[in-house]
């Protein structure tokens, strides 16, 4: 059962345990490659291939033979039923596509599914400026195990870059601080800049200003470098445990 898929919902919930009730600890999208690691009726347990994250998703929606050669670079892609005629589905960000054909505005993925090819991108295409990729998320709402614009959490924006790139990076932040390197230990922040804390991280937009999925704002949001620090401590009594710089 070690053979690779590949994942051809829109996006699905990855479950700590085989159950709708169990813990939300990361999401899998359209395209995305994986190993099942076990299989009962309802349920499969797979490893994702980009980072090695394990979970149970729901035993459907993928298939074994999948050529990917585009990817969605814009927040979320309407699917069409045939070009100009909408549906109320959409793929998200970093979605990996097997385009099979085009015409003038769109690319056909599968029968009955075509997407604007505003919305794509080549896979190959690497975006250099982080904060145009961050940005996008912007007050998307949080939600703890999310990496989609119906919400996405603080590891998950930072990972969303790399993921998008083509580029492992670890999907926990806990796995995060130990993956990158650590920066000097100066307090002048700038631009690139990565603030973890105990299970939090925030991204630097320049010398004053951060980004990040924040839980007690619901959202992910711009805010003072320093005033988020303090804040951080005083209401969750965390410090900064590590700085380091984002690498691309």
């Amino acid at each position: 059962m070690q053979n690779n898929f590949y994942y051809v919902g829109n996006y699905s919930n990855i479950y700590k345990n085989p159950s709708i009730k169990s813990e939300v600890t990361s999401q899998i999208v359209y395209g995305e490659k994986f190993k099942i690691l076990a299989k009962n009726k309802d349920w499969i347990k797979i490893k994702t291939l980009f980072d090695n994250y394990k979970g149970f998703i729901k035993n459907s929606k993928y298939i074994e033979k999948f050529s990917p050669n585009y990817k969605v670079s814009s927040l979320k892609a309407k699917i069409y039923k045939k070009p100009g005629i909408g549906t109320s589905s959409w793929l998200p960000l970093a979605s990996k596509l097997s385009v099979i054909k085009q015409n003038r505005n769109y690319a056909k993925i599968e029968k009955n599914k075509w997407i604007k090819k505003a919305d794509i991108k080549k896979l190959t295409h690497k975006e250099n400026n982080f904060i145009k990729i961050f940005k996008k998320f912007l007050n998307v709402k949080y939600i703890w195990g999310g990496k989609t614009f119906q919400g996405i959490d603080c590891s998950a924006l930072l990972q969303i870059f790399f993921c998008y790139n083509n580029s492992f990076y670890p999907r926990d932040t806990r796995d995060q601080i130990k993956y990158t390197k650590k920066n000097s230990k100066k307090r002048k922040f700038k631009k690139g800049d990565i603030i973890f804390w105990k299970g939090h991280v925030a991204m630097c937009l320049n010398s004053e200003k951060l980004i990040h999925a924040y839980g007690p704002e619901r959202k992910v949001i711009i805010m003072p470098i320093i005033e988020t620090i303090n804040r951080i401590q005083k209401t969750a009594n965390l410090k900064v445990k590590k700085v380091s710089r984002i690498k691309y």
